[in-house]
């Protein structure tokens, strides 16, 4: 691939870290290529910013705020004397900046609705495979690093585990941009205290409180921001709104939207047929296109299709309603009955309307533990390690049923 003769040592100003720097030219040319590009136009948080009005940062700003932490993990590690080449540290580098390259529209909405049995990851994956192709294999160790394959292992655990890189920004800048300061992590002094021991990655003793603030904190974004009552009935109608765009699309009926959104409407999208030509169309798919179509289906013929567009259009979403046990058979019946009767809705429609299900959050998973290292060089999980008595309570999955239903009922 030809790179442009432009000046690429460029510094970038970021709200939350100040200046980072892009470290080489190749990594510049990997940030200007349109499949990175693609990423300011899609947002970290999907709806958040319905109920946080200043969530609109980009998985853009989220990969480069990775590249800095990255940056600062090595420079750390480097310090304390573990051995890092200047290969494995741009293989790093090219590996997290790229970890949420396949992400789509709107989240984990599209996994849901138009693109079926492909995870994200795997999309990334197939983004870096076809980078590394145009880049004459210059992102084979990145690769290699990203799958757990490489041979030393600590290099996949910041890349991704429990204490990984990835998780250190999106949570301080995820509670920078909504506001909601339990989620303000000291990334820096958890980064300081990072080490290698036996090729795993560890905190020092000293870092021992930043670890508990960081899970404590994990936990309550997840209630309080990741999994809102009113952001997770917006992310369900939205999905709700591309299943039944799909289900049109397949019975041939026409729906305005851009060539890159009737790509993924009118063709049954899987993890076996998704080529390459399905990765290039999928490249240019972002919140737009999404949120265009949406707009467009407000006036559309399908009373399904119109009334749940305007609604999500309109900010005027369904009752949700959250309880600790599951909602029975008749209680989501009652509501059914009840939607049937007031909005005269054909019962095989109900299931738009309304719908109910679950959503769990573990903070902290003991099976891939954040090992806390001591000074007689031994080590253990920090569940163990802590003196605080809620962190083995954060080990436990915490399970919440929801009942979604029009508000007027």
């Amino acid at each position: 691939m030809k790179t442009s003769k432009t000046n690429k040592l460029k510094i970038l100003n970021d709200p939350i870290y100040g200046f980072i720097t892009i470290p080489n030219s190749l990594i510049f040319d990997i940030i200007e290529h349109p499949y990175f590009q693609r990423l300011r136009r899609v947002t970290q948080m999907g709806f958040s910013n319905l109920v946080y009005p200043g969530a609109n940062h980009t998985r853009f700003h989220h990969a480069l705020g990775c590249l800095y932490l990255m940056q600062k993990a090595v420079r750390i590690l480097r310090f304390k004397e573990v051995a890092i080449s200047e290969d494995e540290a741009n293989a790093l580098y090219i590996a997290i900046l790229l970890h949420d390259i396949g992400h789509g529209a709107f989240s984990h909405a599209l996994e849901h609705s138009i693109v079926n049995g492909i995870s994200h990851e795997e999309i990334s994956l197939k983004f870096m495979k076809k980078l590394n192709e145009e880049f004459d294999g210059q992102l084979s160790l990145a690769i290699e690093m990203f799958e757990g394959n490489y041979k030393r292992g600590f290099f996949n655990q910041l890349i991704s585990s429990q204490l990984d890189i990835d998780r250190l920004d999106y949570l301080k800048r995820d509670s920078f941009y909504t506001g909601v300061t339990e989620g303000n992590i000291s990334s820096d002094r958890l980064i300081a205290m990072m080490n290698v021991f036996k090729d795993e990655l560890v905190i020092e003793k000293k870092g021992i409180y930043s670890v508990e603030k960081f899970l404590i904190a994990r936990r309550l974004m997840y209630w309080q921001v990741y999994l809102h009552k009113t952001g997770l009935v917006a992310e369900n109608m939205l999905v709700k709104i591309l299943q039944r765009a799909k289900e049109l699309a397949m019975q041939n009926v026409k729906l305005p939207a851009t060539k890159t959104m009737q790509y993924f409407l009118y063709n049954q999208i899987t993890k076996e047929n998704f080529t390459d030509e399905t990765l290039a169309v999928f490249s240019k798919l972002d919140d737009y296109d999404v949120l265009s179509a949406i707009k467009e289906w407000t006036t559309h013929s399908d009373e399904v299709l119109s009334a749940l567009s305007t609604m999500i259009m309109n900010r005027n979403l369904l009752k949700i309603s959250m309880q600790n046990t599951q909602f029975s058979k008749e209680e989501v019946k009652l509501q059914v009955e009840k939607l049937t009767a007031k909005f005269r809705i054909k019962p095989e429609h109900a299931h738009y309307f309304v719908f109910d299900g679950t959503v769990s959050n573990q903070a902290y998973n003991t099976s891939n533990p954040i090992k806390i290292l001591f000074k007689n060089n031994t080590t253990l999980d920090i569940a163990s390690a802590s003196d605080q008595l809620n962190l083995q309570a954060l080990t436990k999955p915490v399970q919440k049923f929801y009942l979604c239903y029009p508000k007027k009922m």
